[in-house]
């Protein structure tokens, strides 16, 4: 199953299907990096060498001497008052965003590797006379997506059926059935279905079902005074759109999209109540779904998704339904004709001819987010075959760059951290001995995959053409979308991953209660061989405890052993947990990193426990790995030193203040500044490294600090 993630760097800023994203955004796993959300990811993916237009180097980074990037520090910032400074103060004001970016950091650097890497593998396809099926592929999607000149010819061509047909539809129960053709077309719909493992039976599939509809980042973009100008500007794309597309009344149509999705986003749910396992696991009978909301027909709906006949979907946003049915019900067809037309043109724009790639651009790369220019033809071209055929290019990925000896570091490294939470979990004095046995048991059951799945995907069944950027992007959608279909009524595969090999990010999957590192990650700042092994267990160490610690966060926790959605923890537990994380979300939703946007301690609430754990669990998996010999000392620094070092190395990044301001509404993750000073202000072994003093401005008194795991 295609996950968010990367489901939509072809589309650019949407997947195929809009409410497919904001779906499985909220419900599939948790991530380590911002790259997780569909947007983001794409930057990621994309990444663009520091250079500018030519790829980097295939050769992976090395930091300093002994690991750690000495030089970008700033030994002028007392650590206790901005340690992130302290770590990176220098590199920070040196360091320049590429003007084709809206992020750069390390993250990003090792996304600028990969994409280098995957560049090499699919023009050397893209120029190959092999026969292999997936070398075919891979050369004639690449060659789809780069053939300008045709993109030209057809204009908007592409999408002249869809269009069509949307033109074609004459009453409402129509526009239904044409909403339910989404998982396979470029249509959109404002309520729709998914498929994932059953959070409460997790060894089979269900449907599940989401409202959606919405094309700004998130509901405070349109329902908050912050964002006015972005919603204006949002405007006034539809109707360019609309105009491209020669789509009647566009500047009149374009008002009324925006007053219609203006009313979907009052209805949904904030992104903080849309991450509550409890809240968002409503099982129905399709009846009880059809009552819930009525003169929506779900029964033409379904029939045209290619679902089989279903008799249970299991509703998220339940609360949210009623209202969306009542607005669906009262805007005039021909909005929603105009809407889904819109729909259409912003999800291949980036696919069809310079006016509409230009235009997609400037709205929702520029404008929303601040990115000053389009990305090189080839690196979007990059992005999309790796969206489309994505195990394929990463099998030659592993074979070239991830030598055997890497996974086997890695899974002593795994194995090390596990067992410092083990004992961790031993020591709480505030768990009781019934939830620490249940505690004990889900770590015992974790699932760890390392690198590259064990069975390839097998892309047999897809369809790609070498004149036929659009279509190849519709029927990759479609091949994922029908994969999920087929095996609805069969077991859960274990093995599938949800990220590629060459995606440099980690997650965890609290349906199969695992752990997954993608061979992309596993390259210096976060892991190299050579390197010091406190600066690893800081980088490395700190990625796999921040994983296993969201089988523990405020929702991981939620799920057993065996990935059950059900409550493990004593009534007294469960209390003392919330206290600390509710100290924890206030704390982070303090922290203003602009003007007048603040993190959202709730929505960041999971990220920020998996920092906070991780890191602790990399300290003490540092301390075992000792044997008792106490650390050396590197160029003065002592081997804790050196893992909160480590860490905050791993976290350097730099931002531009729209892209930020959009990741505060919409992402789960805090910006990386506070992935640093956030998480290491609450740590007891931060202050004895560091000797950090009250007084310091990163202090916190010790009862006012969280200590969760």
């Amino acid at each position: 199953m295609k996950q968010v993630w990367f489901a939509a760097a072809a589309m650019a800023a949407l997947s195929l299907s809009a409410f497919g994203a904001q779906a499985r955004e909220d419900h599939d796993h948790a991530c380590l990096d911002a790259a997780c959300t569909t947007q983001a990811l794409f930057d990621m993916i994309d990444a663009p060498a520091a250079g500018g237009g030519e790829p980097a180097s295939l050769e992976s980074p090395h930091y300093g001497t002994w690991g750690f990037d000495v030089a970008g520090m700033d030994r002028s910032v007392k650590p206790g008052d901005d340690f992130y400074k302290f770590a990176s103060g220098t590199w920070d004001a040196n360091a320049t965003i590429p003007s084709d970016r809206v992020r750069f950091g390390n993250f990003d650097k090792l996304a600028v590797l990969s994409e280098a890497r995957t560049k090499a593998i699919i023009t050397e396809a893209a120029d190959s006379r092999s026969t292999d099926p997936d070398t075919v592929k891979i050369g004639a999607a690449y060659h789809a997506f780069m053939d300008e000149a045709l993109a030209e010819k057809l204009d908007a061509k592409p999408i002249a059926a869809e269009l069509d047909g949307v033109r074609k539809v004459k009453t409402k129960d129509d526009f239904t059935a044409l909403m339910g053709k989404s998982p396979t077309t470029g249509y959109a719909s404002v309520m729709g279905v998914y498929i994932q493992a059953d959070l409460k039976a997790p060894t089979r599939y269900a449907v599940y079902a989401n409202n959606g509809g919405l094309g700004l980042p998130d509901r405070d973009y349109y329902l908050k005074p912050d964002f006015a100008a972005k919603k204006t500007a949002y405007e006034a794309y539809v109707a360019q759109l609309l105009t491209l597309v020669g789509w009647d009344k566009p500047a009149d149509n374009a008002k009324a999209i925006v007053a219609f999705e203006t009313q979907l986003a009052e209805a949904s749910w904030t992104r903080a109540e849309r991450r509550d396992r409890d809240k968002t696991y409503n099982p129905m009978t399709l009846a009880q779904l059809q009552a819930l909301t009525p003169g929506y027909d779900w029964k033409r709906y379904l029939a045209s998704s290619e679902l089989p006949q279903i008799d249970r979907v299991i509703v998220t946003t339940n609360t949210a339904f009623p209202k969306v049915a009542k607005i669906y019900a009262d805007t005039p067809l021909d909005t929603l004709k105009a809407w889904q037309a819109f729909k259409v043109a912003d999800g291949a724009a980036p696919m069809l001819s310079k006016r509409f790639v230009d235009a997609s651009f400037e709205f929702r790369n520029k404008t929303l987010s601040g990115q000053p220019e389009q990305k090189p033809r080839w690196k979007r071209g990059v992005a999309t075959v790796n969206d489309q055929l994505g195990e394929a290019v990463g099998r030659v990925y592993v074979a070239r760059y991830f030598p055997p000896e890497s996974k086997a570091k890695m899974v002593d490294l795994v194995g090390n951290v596990r067992a410092a939470l083990k004992v961790r979990l031993d020591n709480l004095s505030w768990m009781s001995p019934e939830t620490k046995a249940q505690a004990q048991d889900k770590l015992a059951k974790f699932t760890v995959k390392i690198g590259y799945p064990d069975t390839w995907r097998d892309y047999s069944k897809l369809t790609i053409k070498a004149d036929d950027a659009y279509g190849n992007a519709l029927r990759s959608a479609a091949f994922d979308w029908r994969h999920d279909v087929e095996r609805l009524n069969g077991p859960v595969d274990k093995k599938e991953w949800g990220m590629t090999p060459q995606t440099v990010n980690a997650y965890y999957n609290s349906a199969n209660n695992e752990i997954v590192f993608p061979a992309a990650i596993l390259q210096a700042p976060f892991f190299d061989p050579d390197a010091d092994p406190a600066v690893n267990y800081g980088g490395i160490g700190g990625v796999i405890g921040h994983e296993i610690s969201h089988g523990f966060d405020d929702q991981g926790r939620k799920s057993d052993g065996e990935g059950v959605l059900r409550d493990w923890w004593t009534a007294e537990d469960a209390a003392k947990f919330k206290v600390q994380a509710d100290k924890l979300g206030a704390q982070y939703s303090a922290f203003e990193p602009l003007p007048g946007a603040k993190v959202n301690g709730q929505l960041t609430m999971g990220e920020n426990i998996g920092d906070m754990g991780g890191l602790a669990f990399a300290l003490e998996a540092y301390h075992a790995s000792l044997g008792g010999k106490p650390a050396p000392v590197i160029d003065g620094f002592t081997g804790d030193q050196r893992v909160y070092l480590g860490w905050a190395q791993v976290w350097r990044a730099k931002q531009r203040d729209d892209s930020l301001r959009q990741q505060v509404v919409s992402d789960p993750h805090s910006p990386a500044y506070y992935r640093v000073n956030g998480t290491i202000r609450n740590q007891a072994g931060w202050y004895k490294a560091y000797d950090v003093q009250p007084g310091d401005k990163l202090y916190v008194a010790p009862a006012d600090r969280v200590d969760i795991w």
